[in-house]
């Protein structure tokens, strides 16, 4: 899964390495505790080309009256994405990219106290999660949610949990966005076991309310 993840890039060098336009409201960078319910960086295609803007991390269904009207739905299965009535439609039509420069992902001491880890790519380059997005509310209301699609971890994440989010490569990106056709489910799937590298991380990044640079950290232990 990912319930949590850092971007350090700036606003102009992630619109540069998507070739997108940004849009003038785009989150502050760096932050490395992005949590559910942020506002987060997304890249999205349309006739006009790609843009970098905004939503709100946390898909709300069309069909929720409330943001709190149902379960907070951060993640997609991947195995399940195309057949749930909450993303199916989103998964064929409304398919974005999240960037981030690492994500978390927790294991357990002895005493079941939350170990937290920090999992970047082995080549220190930014990631590209896959997301799905969705438009919710009407007027004032009105907000752009999205969630991370995952998958089965490959065999290296699965010391930490047994599944992580679909990273995709850039010559991916276009597949992915809808500019070069279909068959975008081809790309849900495991990173490359070489891609990744993580480490243990202060257990401060537990709050959500923590914030700087010491957060990715690597510790002993």
């Amino acid at each position: 899964m990912c319930g949590r993840f850092a971007l350090t890039l700036p606003n102009d060098a992630m619109a540069q390495l998507f070739g997108a336009a940004p849009a003038n409201d785009l989150p502050d960078t760096p932050d490395y505790n992005i949590c559910p319910t942020s506002r987060v960086h997304t890249v999205t295609a349309g006739p006009e080309g790609r843009r970098l803007g905004a939503m709100r991390w946390g898909f709300l269904p069309h069909w929720y009256k409330t943001p709190t009207d149902g379960p907070l739905l951060i993640n997609a299965r991947a195995e399940t994405i195309a057949e749930k009535p909450a993303f199916r439609t989103a998964c064929r039509d409304r398919r974005c990219l999240i960037p981030a420069s690492g994500f978390y992902e927790w294991t357990k001491d002895a005493e079941g106290g939350r170990l937290p880890w920090y999992i970047k790519h082995a080549d220190d380059s930014p990631i590209a999660f896959a997301g799905i997005y969705q438009d919710w509310g009407q007027g004032e209301d009105r907000v752009t949610t999205c969630a991370i699609v995952t998958c089965a971890a490959n065999r290296p994440m699965q010391a930490l949990h047994a599944r992580m989010p679909v990273i995709l490569d850039p010559g991916d990106w276009p597949l992915w966005l809808g500019e070069a056709g279909h068959g975008a489910a081809t790309l849900m799937r495991p990173a490359p076991e070489d891609a990744l590298t993580f480490w243990r991380v202060d257990r401060a990044v537990n709050s959500n309310r923590a914030s700087g640079a010491g957060l990715i950290a690597p510790i002993e232990g």
